[in-house]
């Protein structure tokens, strides 16, 4: 009879976990204990659902029944279909989920192939698919492929696919420059055959947004801009630049490009002298907003170039020379924010006589956060200087002050760069200043109505093809090939920044996989401990091992071993020292684990008996309270 009970309490024990767990997973809210917080939704993406006025319909294809999958990418699929179903939750019916298998020669694999997804090969010779396509009514999204390395960036990757599909207007972008990016009739070139052709990065940035230009003579900005670029500005008016400030300030982003020397600018200068005559050299190769970035609270000086030491790109000088050039500065995956959404899958940019960018001390509100950094061997050069010296030269000039940053984000509440106001409108020849009338006027914002994103960079020659690519003529078909991540961060750039409040706000989330920093700890400790013991065993078992293969190849014209009796006792004698160094090696390392493999097992232990005990403690009280009850 009491067996009975016991069994009978044991399944109802059971039939209570499922039960328990079933009920979990339909509960509407999470409870999320992760470090970074990587299970749950952000403002932001919230912010994205909620708008959305029609169902999105998303498509999950995992290869989940492939048979040479990994123990991670299950992790990371379990990862991300636990993600989507977050939005599910989170929209309320406004985003439907779908997960497929695209098994081998099913209609589902045909599906997943025709909608881009990539197939990824496994060691077994299989592929699977890993990907999401994101639709609404007739656009579509996809994620090709989730790659483990842009985890941190799972939830922006998401959330981007889901805003994307229902937008159904390229958003706006205002772009005021001075640089030559679109192509210039050039008739002297055209009448050899050769036609003008734009930069490549208006080319990608068309495909993406409207863009609209701002001529440096307006006023005033369009008003449905969704963000400005500004980009190697020329001289603008107080207007103009109150126009901007305001833009900022309404919570509307901002690209500012500037450069304290353009050598795109300077060549067309001096080629304007050399064909007309009307031109200083290197006017208008300097740029500067100096009353927006001192009222921002930003440090940009004009008159500097920023030189590395460690990074100096090396560039044929002519005559088979090739110098070090410090203030051509090829930077590194280790000089780019990993965290950064503009700059995280990037490895490599080449930025040519920037300048250093910095937040001012004291101010409050804002959020600098440096995109790209030189080495600790950098330092500063006249912008003057760098037109006539040489590589080497000004090598030797430069003194190392530590790292610069070349680009950066910054965000928050902004204030006014014009305290007083709207800057009174010029008035024309012979008349009378204008007076508006206030109701005319838009208020004036004197800081930022929330969050207000700037994302600048000290150097715009990194846009031009000549320093970002090759071209190339294949065959008759004009083809180019990147010299670097130039064109790609640029893409980025404009592509994070236009894509709306919400996407901006997504911040980069840890990794599910955490390192096990305590295992990291013990294992540098330990190596501290017995690396010089190992260091001297190794050393000597070194010299045996060199004085027995001595001995060993003392070899007759027979190719025999010439074995005297003091030659064969020495033999022996090392061959003994090499079996005791041998194993004291084992020892030491085996000493080297052993706190280690203690503290793994001790974990093991624990993670399988924790279940077990709590499920032995619940039926424990249970069973207390049934004979107290009784």
């Amino acid at each position: 009879m009491k067996s009975g009970r016991t069994t009978l309490v044991i399944a109802l024990l059971l039939a209570g976990l499922l039960a328990v767990n079933y009920l979990a997973s339909s509960l509407p809210f999470r409870l999320d204990a992760t470090a970074d917080n990587i299970y749950t939704l952000s403002p932001g993406t919230r912010g994205v659902l909620e708008k959305l006025e029609e169902p999105v319909s998303l498509t999950f294809y995992f290869s989940a029944s492939a048979g040479g999958l990994r123990v991670a990418e299950k992790n990371y699929a379990a990862r991300v279909q636990e993600m989507l179903r977050q939005y599910v939750r989170a929209a309320r019916g406004r985003v439907e989920l779908t997960v497929v298998d695209p098994k081998p020669d099913t209609p589902a694999e045909e599906a997943a192939a025709a909608a881009g997804l990539t197939p990824q090969p496994l060691p077994t010779g299989e592929s699977i698919y890993f990907g999401l396509v994101a639709t609404h009514a007739d656009k579509r999204e996809v994620i090709a492929f989730f790659n483990p390395q842009r985890e941190q960036f799972l939830e922006y990757d998401l959330t981007r696919a889901i805003h994307s599909v229902q937008l159904f207007d390229r958003r706006k972008v205002g772009l005021l420059t001075s640089l030559p990016l679109r192509a210039q009739p050039d008739y002297a070139a055209m009448q050899l055959g050769r036609m003008p052709q734009s930069q490549l990065i208006l080319g990608e940035w068309e495909k993406n947004f409207e863009l609209i230009t701002i001529e440096p003579t307006a006023t005033a900005l369009p008003a449905d801009l969704d963000a400005l670029a500004v980009i190697h500005p020329p001289k603008v008016g107080d207007e103009l630049q109150f126009a901007i400030d305001q833009f900022l300030l309404a919570g509307r982003p901002v690209l500012l490009a500037l450069d304290p020397s353009s050598r795109t600018m300077a060549a067309r200068s001096q080629q304007m002298m050399m064909m007309a005559g009307g031109a200083a050299m290197g006017e208008g190769s300097s740029s500067d907003l100096p009353a927006l970035l001192g009222g921002w609270g930003l440090q940009y000086n004009a008159a500097n170039v920023v030189g590395d030491l460690a990074n100096a790109t090396q560039v044929s000088t002519g005559g088979g020379r090739v110098a070090r050039f410090p203030h051509w500065i090829s930077l590194t995956r280790e000089n780019l924010s990993a965290l950064s959404l503009p700059t995280s899958q990037l490895d490599s940019l080449l930025f040519v006589e920037a300048g250093a960018l910095a937040l001012k001390e004291g101010v409050a509100g804002l959020t600098f956060t440096p995109l790209v950094q030189t080495s600790a061997e950098s330092g500063t050069l006249p912008a003057f200087s760098v037109q006539f010296g040489m590589g080497d030269d000004l090598g030797r000039q430069l003194t190392s002050s530590g790292p610069k940053t070349l680009a950066a984000l910054v965000q928050g509440r902004f204030q006014s760069a014009f305290p007083a106001g709207r800057p009174a409108t010029p008035a024309k020849e012979g008349e009378a200043a204008p007076t508006p009338e206030a109701k005319d006027q838009p208020a004036v914002l004197k800081e930022s109505t929330g969050t207000s994103t700037l994302l600048i960079v000290g150097d715009t020659d990194w846009l031009m093809d000549d320093y970002s690519v090759r071209r190339l003529n294949f065959l008759g078909v004009d083809a180019y090939e990147p010299l670097n991540d130039n064109l790609a961060f640029a893409s980025n750039v404009l592509e994070f920044l236009a894509g709306s409040e919400d996407l901006i706000s997504i911040r980069g989330k840890g990794a599910a996989l955490r390192p096990f920093t305590v295992v990291r700890h013990m294992e540098a400790v330990a190596q501290r401990k017995y690396q010089e013991q190992l260091a001297a065993l190794e050393s000597r078992l070194n010299e045996v091992q060199t004085k027995l293969t001595e001995l060993q190849g003392k070899k007759s014209e027979g190719n025999r071993l010439v074995a005297t009796p003091e030659i064969a006792k020495a033999i022996a004698d090392f061959q003994v020292q090499e079996a005791r160094m041998r194993a004291e090696r084992r020892q030491v390392r085996a000493a080297f684990r052993a706190d280690i493999e203690l503290l793994e097992h001790t974990l093991l232990i624990l993670n399988l008996a924790a279940p077990v005990a709590l499920v032995a403690g619940f039926g424990l009280w249970f069973r207390h309270r049934r004979h107290s009850a009784a």
